[in-house]
């Protein structure tokens, strides 16, 4: 996890396991990363932030023996402090969590970086872009919310587009006055067919549940999909 945005010719993709088989979880994360997933995406919702509820720190450590890529933990809970402790000691390499579950967002980020992750914050679709602006120089991930968070299998929100190409232009010009790489990562509704349009927008991340873990290969694995998001985001000219 060394490249920036700006650097990285190949985009980053993060099936995420909310769309995985359960009863094989480690078969799942092992499967991604063998077929080039970049991250493992963990969606986790507390039915109190979101209407639904998924899955806690015991299973972020279960599955960490299995693969060697980071884990993309995204934390859809109120409040949200409590848990960070927890998943960074269960294996997380980096936390994403929403401003409106913290009271503290600053504060919050910091707490993220004491325990040894990266940190990110998560902005829903009708959240504006200007929670961002006095914490640019704590953040290594903004992620965009392209559907309404809690329930995988939604479509993209057309309007993320023009949401991406505006933080990509904040990122822009907060690296060229000197401040850190940031990553730009979108989730909900990432599918072969838009995605070129998506990273076109500014998204150098991309989180994709259903599209990956509902098209397997013959064998279980998933290297046909994922290698076909990545011709699709980069399409030859």
């Amino acid at each position: 996890m060394t490249d920036s945005p700006a650097q990285a010719p190949v985009l980053r993709l993060a099936p995420s396991i909310l769309s995985a088989d359960f009863a094989r979880l480690g078969e799942e994360v092992r499967a991604i990363q063998t077929a080039g997933a970049d991250l493992v995406h963990f969606d986790v919702m507390d039915n109190h932030y979101v209407p639904n509820l998924t899955i806690g720190p015991l299973v972020c450590e279960a599955i960490r023996p299995h693969v060697t890529i980071p884990i993309d933990v995204h934390l859809m809970v109120e409040p949200v402090d409590a848990l960070i402790p927890l998943f960074a000691k269960a294996g997380a390499n980096i936390i994403t969590f929403h401003p409106e579950a913290s009271r503290h967002v600053d504060r919050t980020l910091q707490l993220i970086k004491e325990h040894g992750c990266r940190a990110g914050l998560v902005l829903n679709p009708a959240t504006t872009v200007d929670w961002l602006d006095h914490v640019m120089d704590k953040l290594d991930m903004i992620l965009l919310m392209s559907v309404n968070p809690g329930f995988g299998g939604q479509k993209f929100i057309p309007s993320t587009l023009g949401k991406l190409r505006a933080v990509r232009q904040r990122i822009a010009a907060h690296q060229a006055a000197g401040g850190q790489p940031i990553w730009l990562q979108v989730d909900g509704g990432v599918k072969v067919d838009n995605i070129h349009e998506i990273v076109r927008a500014g998204a150098d991340t991309c989180v994709a549940g259903s599209a990956v873990f509902g098209a397997p290969d013959a064998d279980g694995g998933y290297r046909t999909v994922i290698s076909a998001l990545r011709r699709a985001a980069h399409p030859t000219e």
